[in-house]
């Protein structure tokens, strides 16, 4: 009898958000922060660990609440590079791993569930949410891709490992909007603004 896939999830919520001006991930839409929001999206019943990546005590104490696993992230300042190198060693033995970012407040925990179903279904290729032909995340890498993620340098994520391997991608159509991400307050005003929460902080 074949063995159950492992598949593992990186919540990457280390980030400086310069471009934000502030700890975008406290940021509220609708009553809810972005981490909460992120958090509440994570399916645990499909993953075999969820590990959230963080420089941040409070998002570490919010990850236990929730029951996930939590690596603090000294370094921040290293880039993205290092947060996908610090949450894949602690996943090192799952077959594949799902990096999930923390600024798509739309996302579905619906999408993310019938995302790792898709991944399931042909392990062996890498797969992720998109709209429309066009990648989105979350993105799920299978472990023949890890080796390429570990040597990623300063703010090079795994796009860039994506794009050499265009032809291994499956694609997940969702509505656009789940894939929205706030980097700028500007964005986050926006986003507020269709929510009918103009004016609020």
């Amino acid at each position: 009898m074949k063995k159950p896939l492992k598949l593992g999830c990186v919540v990457m919520a280390a980030g400086n958000a310069r471009r934000f001006g502030e700890n975008k991930l406290a940021a509220q839409l609708r009553g809810r922060s972005l981490i909460l929001r992120t958090l509440e999206t994570v399916p645990p019943e499909v993953f075999e660990n969820v590990v959230v990546v963080t420089q941040y005590p409070e998002i570490m104490r919010l990850a236990g609440e929730f029951r996930f696993s939590a690596v603090y992230n000294e370094h921040p300042d290293y880039g993205i590079s290092h947060t996908i190198e610090l949450g894949l060693t602690a996943l090192r033995d799952c077959d594949g791993v799902c990096f999930l970012v923390s600024d798509q407040p739309l996302l579905r925990r619906e999408s993310v569930a019938a995302l790792a179903r898709c991944w399931k279904e042909s392990p062996d290729k890498l797969a992720a949410l998109g709209h429309g032909g066009v990648r989105g995340n979350p993105c799920i890498f299978p472990a023949r891709f890890y080796q390429e993620l570990l040597e990623l340098r300063e703010d090079h994520g795994g796009s860039t490992v994506i794009r050499r391997h265009e032809a291994e991608l499956r694609l997940l159509e969702v509505p656009e909007e789940e894939l929205a991400d706030v980097d700028t307050a500007e964005a986050m005003r926006d986003l507020r603004e269709k929510a009918g929460e103009r004016g609020r902080t």
